[in-house]
């Protein structure tokens, strides 16, 4: 069999590499400390699995229309409306399996072979990937430790050619949790309003996991004059803990989510009935939740940032939000471990980690800086305290 031309432009999920690795070392009888956790571990609010029920009973398990079931799409509407002050018609509103469906529809239906898409980086690994199976050509734009992981409007400037179609943009963002404030984002609209025809995709998955009173923002929010070629990416997945219910959705111009809805038609066609449904129920039920659980995961990040911190040739901030820490590990470049190997990279560093103590976490180089590695604090306090002493142990070692 001669496989398609366009394998050969994206590679696996580097996570879920991670993650199976983990898997494999765990049948081996190994005690592994995961912190490559990219979903929170709260449960599935409780109002969201009786509507699931309901709905099982009520035998309304039927093909669901390719742009959402009008309940979905009414809960949509009335998210943005509550919570980014945002109006959408329902025209207006895609549904997906989850936000990287969305997100990839936006891509496919828009790109064509030679469009570019401004990345900032470090990011998420699967957002060039998508890119270049929709044709385009990744530009990225790094920002620094320094910098505090965020785009500054000169560079931004410098990037756009004639041939910009997208900018991507999440904030707070995977791998950093760096969140934009509302100055930051109008200095960066300040610039897009002066290139019209660059477009704006936002995956704002993370807007309920922020800490420390950082207000959430997005784009089209900030700056209205964006609102007509902005098309705003969101997902039940993180904020609500209902990942495995596959449920993401859009707001944006109506002229492309009329295209990204044409070309779901002809790959996964209706998000499911038992997914939408629960979503509608969390989009629709009590709001509270979303603070407990983000006020819980800060505690978990103060726990994990003070351990790596300490660890001999380490460094790291502290994010703003979502789940992860962006920690470097170039202090640790160049050291030798007690087998005897050379630690040269990222990649070394953490499989070093694993090998040697047990603790898994992700290379930086997967999200585009490197020496760097991405540790999630969504895991058992427990946990947390052991693997970070476990890291500190394993750097200490180092020679």
């Amino acid at each position: 069999m001669d496989f398609a031309p366009r394998m050969s432009r994206f590679k696996p999920s580097p996570s879920q590499i991670a993650t199976a690795r983990v898997r494999d070392l765990q049948a081996q009888g190994r005690d592994i400390i995961k912190l490559t956790a990219g979903e929170p571990d709260f449960p599935a609010p409780e109002h969201a699995k009786q509507a699931v029920m309901a709905v099982m009973e009520r035998n309304e398990v039927q093909y669901t229309p390719i742009n959402g079931t009008l309940a979905m799409r009414q809960a949509v509407q009335g998210k943005f409306k509550r919570d980014n002050g945002l109006h959408y018609d329902l025209d207006q509103i895609a549904v997906g399996s989850g936000s990287k469906q969305v997100l990839f529809n936006a891509l496919m239906a828009t790109v064509s072979s030679g469009d570019k898409v401004i990345i900032p980086g470090p990011y998420w690994a699967s957002y060039p990937d998508m890119v270049k199976l929709a044709g385009g050509e990744p530009v990225f734009v790094p920002a620094g430790q320094n910098e505090k992981f965020k785009m500054r409007p000169a560079e931004l400037e410098a990037a756009i050619t004639p041939r910009t179609k997208w900018l991507m943009f999440c904030s707070p963002g995977n791998p950093t949790g760096a969140a934009y404030s509302r100055d930051e984002l109008q200095a960066l609209a300040d610039v897009l309003l002066r290139h019209p025809h660059v477009h704006v995709l936002t995956d704002d998955v993370y807007e309920h996991l922020i800490f420390d009173d950082h207000e959430f923002a997005t784009l089209a929010q900030v700056e209205p004059q964006l609102y007509g070629r902005t098309v705003t990416c969101n997902s039940v997945s993180k904020a609500y803990s209902m990942t495995g219910f596959r449920c993401g959705y859009a707001g944006g111009p109506k002229y492309i989510i009329a295209k990204m809805s044409n070309m779901q038609s002809q790959s996964t066609a209706g998000v499911s009935a038992l997914g939408q449904a629960g979503a509608v129920a969390a989009l629709n039920g009590p709001q509270e939740l979303l603070k407990e659980r983000a006020a819980n995961l800060q505690r978990r990040r103060d726990m994990l940032f003070e351990k790596l911190n300490g660890a001999e040739g380490l460094n790291c901030d502290l994010p703003d939000g979502a789940m992860y820490i962006f920690c470097s590990c170039a202090g640790t470049i160049g050291k030798r471990a007690p087998d005897g190997r050379v630690i040269e990279n990222d990649t070394d560093f953490t499989m070093y980690l694993l090998d040697s103590v047990g603790v898994a976490v992700v290379q930086g180089e997967a999200y585009g800086l490197s020496p760097y590695f991405r540790a999630s604090f969504v895991a058992p306090e427990a946990d947390l305290i052991r693997g970070g002493d476990l890291i500190q142990r394993a750097c200490a070692a180092l020679q």
